[in-house]
């Protein structure tokens, strides 16, 4: 019998896979999510909406298509929705017809706001599970609360700078932005891309599997080459963030999982190619900078798998105007997909997280190797990926 305690514990591959064999039923699952909101999102604010009825009108649909014999990937998965997306954008509409059961809209912050780490509710700012006392990222806030928090095993987000990876990172869970153009774009220049917010890589992997189908083939099996930059040459990362994600790829690197090569990025600063993009003012000088910037990533990938840095310069901290994209907004320019691991904590206590990067449309490889990297106990407090 699934009861909440086993539900916050559960990914949701974990839970389709209950729904699908008839262990439980779609409505069960999403009752006790209801219940998970209803007991503790009053002080967490992960959600600025929850739409029980509908949830459960949809968790009954999914029950039935399960009792005729449908094969629903994602069968009873109750996810968190970016409310600045909404359900009827085309990955919740993709998950939704996979099984999954959209039971709220997730917090991001007010608009006309100059920074975008925190979440905006009509109860107040959302809270970091891990501390309140620290933002949760954002801009996707509310999707990775509730995600880290355990009400929901995957949320969707948008990621035009980083606002998937920096809320993963910060609520010690993982955050995943595709190629961009993979997924419809939600900006005109292309630089916002939809992701996804869960607790293990395969969640991750089975999001990509519904929104966007693909018979890539993975490659055989081997120790992946990686390059280690804590700084892609020119973002001012805290030494203690940078240590601690050093740490984490060497203890994958001791395991058989990869070989690392230091010193191998340096990049231009994106901010402002990626401020020319986002206002339409391009110029000479920002079509010098990506060309320059995608050179010297093609060059780094002519040698390497991947390319690793820590997912934020800074630790989370308290609401402020402090500026933490300079290692993730390279790759929305860029539009290679990248992906957020929880790496452990700072002597401080604060969360950190480890950025994988991969080639263009090696989305299934980039993946892959976090799910192969997960399988290695790579945090120093102990923490396991499932």
């Amino acid at each position: 019998m699934l009861d909440s305690h086993l539900y916050t514990s559960l990914s949701a591959t974990e839970i389709a896979d209950l729904v699908s064999h008839g262990k439980t039923t779609a409505c069960d699952v999403v009752n006790i999510a209801l219940a998970q909101c209803a007991g503790r999102d009053g002080t967490l604010r992960a959600f600025t909406a929850i739409w029980a009825d509908s949830a459960r009108a949809k968790a009954a649909e999914v029950d039935a298509a399960v009792a005729r014999g449908a094969r629903l990937p994602l069968a009873g998965v109750p996810i968190g929705v970016k409310a600045s997306e909404g359900a009827a954008s085309f990955q919740n509409q993709r998950l939704v017809a996979a099984g999954c059961v959209p039971i709220g809209a997730t917090s991001v912050p007010r608009s006309g706001t100059d920074w975008q780490t925190y979440g905006s509710t009509d109860r107040g700012p959302t809270l970091n599970p891990l501390n309140p006392a620290w933002s949760p990222g954002g801009s996707s806030a509310g999707s990775a609360a509730a995600v880290a928090a355990g009400l929901v095993p995957l949320a969707t987000g948008s990621d035009g700078a980083g606002s998937v990876r920096i809320p993963a990172a910060w609520c010690g869970i993982i955050g995943f932005k595709p190629t961009n153009g993979l997924l419809p774009s939600r900006d005109r220049a292309g630089l916002n891309t939809p992701g996804v917010l869960t607790r293990t890589p395969h969640d991750a992997a089975a999001y990509l599997s519904v929104v966007a189908p693909t018979n890539t083939p993975l490659p055989p099996a081997r120790s992946l080459t990686v390059a280690w930059t804590p700084t892609l040459g020119y973002a001012d990362t805290n030494p203690d963030i940078a240590d601690t994600a050093r740490k984490a790829l060497h203890r994958i690197a001791q395991a058989g999982l990869c070989t690392i090569v230091e010193g191998a990025v340096e990049l231009r600063d994106p901010a402002p190619a990626w401020t020319a993009l986002r206002t339409g003012s391009r110029t000479p000088d920002t079509e010098f900078l990506i060309v320059a910037n995608e050179q010297s990533l093609r060059a780094v990938f002519d040698k390497v798998d991947i390319i690793a840095t820590p997912t934020t310069p800074h630790p989370p901290h308290g609401p402020g105007p402090r500026m933490n994209v300079a290692l993730t907004w390279a790759f929305n320019l860029s539009g290679h997909p990248a992906l957020t691991l929880p790496a452990g904590s700072t002597p401080g206590g604060a969360p950190v997280g480890l950025q994988l990067v991969a080639r263009h449309h090696a989305d299934t490889v980039l993946l892959d190797a976090a799910a192969r990297f997960s399988s290695h106990d790579a945090t120093e407090g102990g923490q396991r990926w499932h």
